[in-house]
C-alpha cells in the first residue's frame, strides 16, 4: 500500500490560495467596475447640479433684461445678486449677442467678470424658447460650462443671452470625490478580503479535520477516519474507510492462506522426516532430512517475506513495545528455566509503541531475543526508548519518531568480520545450536521493509553482543 504523502505543497497548488486568489480578481474587477459607474454618476450628479446654478443665474440675467429709449438693449447689472458678475475673472459670467438674418454680433452686452475677453460660442442654431449647453474655453486656460437661449423684446430684435460658469470647482469637487471612493474602496477590498479569508478558513476546516484524520491514521493513533464531515466530504471519507476495511479483508485471506498453505506443506515434510530417520539407508536417510530441513527453511522464509508484504505500511497500526517485550521474555524464562539465565532491563520507556504489525514486531523481537538466550552465559540485557535524528528523545513533538531497543548478551560475541554474515539466510556459525540460520536474516528484512535500522556490535563491556533496531515509533 503506497503510503500517504502527507507534505506540505507549493502556493500554486494550495486550494486556499486558489480560492483567495479567484476571491481578489473577483473583488477587484468587481470594485474598479463599481468605482468607475460611481464617479460617472457623481461627475454626471455634479454637471446637472452646476448646470442648475448656471439656468438660475440665466434666469436672473434675462429678467433684468430690458430695452431703453433708444432700442438698446440694457441689464441692471447692480440688481444682480452675485457680486462676482462685478468682479473681473471672477469665473461667472454673462454676455449678450445680437442675432440678425444671417449675422452675429457678439458681446452686443457683457458682465464686467468678462473684462476685455468675449465668449466665443459655436455657430449653432437656437429656437425660441430653447436652451443650448457647451463647454468652452475661457479667460486664462480655464473651462468653461455655459448655457445660452434667445430673448425677443419685440418682433424686430432677436438676441443671444449666454452665462457661463469656471468648471474648475465642478473638476475640484470630482477630484475630492474620486479620492474618498478610492480610499473607501480600498478599505472595502480589505473587509471584504478579510471576510473572504474567514470564509475560505470555515470552508476548509473539514478538510484540514481530513488531513488530521490522515495523519492520525499513517501514524498509526487510529485505525480509520472518524468525525463529522459535510455532505460533500462524507462520501470521500465512507470510500477511504471501505478501502481500509477491505485492505485489511485482503491482507487477513492473504495471512490465512498462507499459513494453510504452510501447514499443508509442513505436515508431508514431517512424515518424510520421520519416515527417513527410520530408514535403514542411511545415505537416503541423510538426503532426505537435507531436503526437509532445506523445505522447511524456503516454507520460514516465503512465509516471513509473504507477512511482511501483506502487512507493512498498513495505516492505523501501533503496537506497544514493552509489554510485547514483556510476553517474549517471560516465554523465555520458561524456555530456559534450567540455566538460571538473568533477563533484566537497563531502560523501558512503556510510551513507546511500534507503528507497524504487531505480529511483525514479535517476529523480529522474538528472534533477536530467542538468540541472545541462546548465547548468553548468564545475562541478557533489555533497553527501549524514543529515538529521533540519532540521538535519545523525551519529547513527543521531536522527528521523525522512532525507537530503539537494545537487547544485549553476555555469550562469546563474534568478530566484526562474522557480523555481516550472520545476517545471510541461512547462515550459521555454530552447527550445534539448533535453529534454521533464518532469524537475523528475517529480522534485517522486516527491518528494511520498515525503513528502520539493525545492527550488531561487541558491548561496551567487551564481552557478548549487543543487537540494536531502530524502528518507526509513535507516541501516544
Amino acid at each position: 500500500m503506497t503510503p500517504l504523502d502527507l507534505r506540505p505543497h507549493s502556493l500554486l497548488g494550495s486550494l486556499r490560495f486558489r480560492l483567495l486568489a479567484a476571491t481578489l480578481l473577483g473583488l477587484s474587477l468587481a470594485l474598479v467596475l463599481a468605482g468607475l459607474v460611481l464617479n460617472g454618476l457623481f461627475h454626471e450628479h455634479v454637471l446637472r447640479q452646476f448646470e442648475k446654478s448656471l439656468a438660475q443665474q440665466l434666469t436672473q440675467v434675462t429678467a433684468r433684461l430690458s430695452v431703453n429709449a433708444q432700442g438698446q438693449p440694457v441689464v441692471d447689472a447692480l440688481a444682480l445678486s452675485d457680486p462676482r458678475w462685478q468682479r473681473p475673472l471672477s469665473g461667472l459670467y454673462w454676455q449678450l449677442d445680437e442675432l440678425t438674418p444671417g449675422q452675429v454680433r457678439p458681446g452686443v452686452l457683457r458682465s464686467r467678470s468678462l473684462w476685455d475677453t468675449q465668449l466665443a460660442l459655436p455657430p449653432d442654431v437656437l429656437r425660441d424658447g430653447e436652451t443650448h449647453a457647451h463647454e468652452l474655453p475661457g479667460p486664462g486656460d480655464t473651462r468653461l460650462r455655459v448655457l445660452e437661449r434667445t430673448v425677443r423684446p419685440d418682433e424686430r430684435l432677436r438676441w443671444r443671452l449666454s452665462v457661463a460658469g469656471d468648471l474648475k470647482d465642478t473638476h475640484e469637487a470630482v477630484a475630492g470625490f474620486q479620492r474618498v471612493l478610492g480610499v473607501s474602496l480600498a478599505a472595502l477590498l480589505v473587509l471584504l478580503l478579510a471576510a473572504a479569508w474567514a470564509q475560505v478558513a470555515l470552508g476548509l476546516r473539514p478538510l484540514r479535520a481530513l488531513q488530521q484524520g490522515l495523519q492520525s491514521v499513517r501514524a498509526g493513533r487510529s485505525a480509520r477516519l472518524d468525525g463529522d464531515f459535510p455532505s460533500e466530504v462524507q462520501p470521500l471519507v465512507s470510500d477511504f474507510n471501505s478501502v481500509l476495511d477491505r485492505n485489511d479483508e485482503v491482507v487477513s485471506r492473504a495471512r490465512t492462506q498462507a499459513g494453510n498453505l504452510a501447514h499443508a506443506l509442513k505436515t508431508p515434510l514431517t512424515v518424510l522426516a520421520q519416515a527417513a530417520h527410520a530408514s535403514e539407508d542411511s545415505g537416503l536417510a541423510l538426503l532426505v532430512k537435507e531436503q526437509v530441513q532445506a523445505a522447511r527453511r524456503h516454507i520460514d522464509w516465503h512465509l516471513a517475506r509473504s507477512r511482511m508484504a501483506a502487512t507493512v505500511g498498513l495505516p492505523g497500526q501501533r503496537v506497544p513495545v514493552v509489554p510485547a517485550l514483556q510476553g517474549l521474555v517471560r516465554v523465555m524464562q520458561r524456555v530456559h528455566a534450567d540455566r538460571g539465565l538473568s533477563i533484566s532491563w537497563d531502560d523501558a520507556d512503556a510510551q513507546v509503541q511500534f507503528a507497524g504489525e504487531a505480529q511483525d514486531l514479535q517476529e523480529m523481537l522474538g528472534n533477536v531475543l530467542d538468540n541472545a538466550c541462546q548465547w548468553a552465559h548468564s545475562a541478557v540485557r533489555i533497553r527501549v526508548m524514543p529515538w529521533a535524528d540519532g540521538v535519545p528523545s523525551g519529547t513527543r513533538d521531536e522527528g521523525p519518531r522512532r525507537c530503539r531497543i537494545d537487547i544485549e548478551d553476555d555469550g562469546p560475541g563474534m568478530s566484526p568480520a562474522q557480523m555481516p554474515q550472520v545476517l545471510q539466510r541461512g547462515v550459521r556459525l555454530d552447527e550445534s545450536v539448533p535453529g534454521s540460520g533464518l532469524g537475523l536474516a528475517i529480522v534485517r528484512d522486516l527491518v528494511d521493509v520498515y525503513g528502520g535500522e539493525l545492527s550488531l556490535q561487541t558491548p561496551s563491556s567487551g564481552a557478548g553482543l549487543q543487537v540494536t533496531l531502530v524502528l518507526p515509533a509513535t507516541m501516544p
